[in-house]
């Protein structure tokens, strides 16, 4: 496997649930200074980071009846004096100003003898939330990819095993799940750092309640093995495909970056501005890079319209003078940047983060 995942995952893994109330709870965003900000207020703009210490690798999902946002991340140890977080479970009311809730394990699922719990998806489909993750050790040579569910988003979610491991489903690295609807069809496409000659970004069609692959043979690839964390969006007759590269866990050196391509079938082929397929390597149109307040910029939401119509989409990326909690975790806090369109591509003013204040995104939460 390449160093860029080898890096990644030393410190943790991601989502699923069991009991909440067992796990802790909060009332406000945890700041390093202990600081606790009221994340159900109203605010006219928001400054990066969104939340900090830690929120990587960001999944976002919003409840329909109470208007709320709920962020789920990667198991992290805070460094301070906790232990491990088991995803932790933010809740927002804009995107922009979060309160930590707990988390979301207070065990890890039984199926796989060891490793963290990495990178969840969650979304609602069918009156339920479904909870994807990945589950791997630091160059696992066998990592898959779980799923479970709950009756809301707070959890408790139930673990309902394995979906598949790479040498079921023939793909090395299968981390990073996202799962994408259309039509009443279910897919699943992830995919992570490989260099083998199976390596890449597949999807596969899941059953129609999302739990299960009915044919691991029908799967599919649309990137190559430099890309990860997959997200794929639709607009105006074309799918984007929205991936990191580069190494997203070594500090203030943490190279991570998100590129784009675009398909007029979900299947593919998708290629970049220079019509370049990415299942070539080194392919991919610059959306997000960092600067000298954040690094390491990558592993992104899916895309989030609000009220007037804006696209926004999260992140996490790292301060480069303070990159590390007292574990000698990578801090990897979570931000959040407009997307706009230009000809149809996917733009972040700069290509970067934002560093000065920002108007906050608007949402109706009556």
């Amino acid at each position: 496997m390449l160093n860029a995942m080898l890096f990644r995952y030393w410190i943790g893994g991601v989502a699923v649930l069991n009991l909440l109330s067992s796990c802790g709870s909060a009332t406000g965003s945890v700041k390093p200074s202990g600081q606790i900000t009221d994340a159900t207020a109203q605010h006219k703009t928001y400054s990066n980071p969104v939340f900090e210490p830690i929120l990587a690798d960001p999944t976002v999902v919003r409840d329909p009846q109470r208007k709320m946002f709920y962020a789920y991340g990667t198991a992290d140890n805070w460094g301070d004096g906790k232990g491990q977080r088991l995803v932790s479970i933010l809740q927002s009311t804009d995107l922009a100003h979060w309160t930590w809730i707990g988390t979301a394990f207070s065990s890890k699922p039984s199926w796989k003898a060891e490793g963290g719990i990495w990178a969840p998806d969650v979304v609602r489909l069918n009156g339920k939330y479904i909870l994807y993750y990945a589950y791997s050790t630091w160059g696992d040579p066998n990592p898959g990819i779980g799923v479970a569910l709950a009756g809301r988003p707070e959890g408790p979610f139930i673990d309902q095993g394995k979906l598949f491991d790479s040498k079921e489903i023939d793909v090395p690295n299968s981390i990073d799940p996202y799962f994408f609807t259309e039509n009443g069809r279910n897919y699943l496409f992830w995919g992570s750092f490989s260099d083998a000659n199976t390596q890449g970004t597949y999807g596969v069609e899941l059953d129609k309640n999302g739990t299960a692959v009915p044919d691991l043979n029908k799967k599919f690839k649309v990137a190559a093995g430099d890309f990860e964390a997959v997200v794929i969006h639709k607009r105006k007759g074309y799918y984007y495909f929205i991936g990191s590269k580069g190494s997203c866990c070594e500090g203030e050196k943490s190279s991570y970056h998100v590129l784009v391509g675009r398909s007029r079938d979900l299947k593919g082929p998708y290629v970049d501005q220079e019509g370049r397929n990415l299942t070539q390597r080194g392919s991919g149109t610059l959306l997000l890079k960092g600067n000298d307040q954040f690094v390491g910029t990558g592993h992104t939401s899916r895309i989030i319209t609000d009220d007037k119509g804006k696209d926004w989409i999260l992140y996490h990326g790292i301060d480069p003078k303070q990159p590390r909690v007292a574990t000698g975790g990578n801090r990897r806090m979570l931000l959040l940047d407009q997307v706009v369109w230009d000809r149809d591509w996917p733009k972040i003013e700069g290509a970067t983060s934002s560093v000065a204040p920002q108007p906050t995104p608007t949402f109706n939460t009556k």
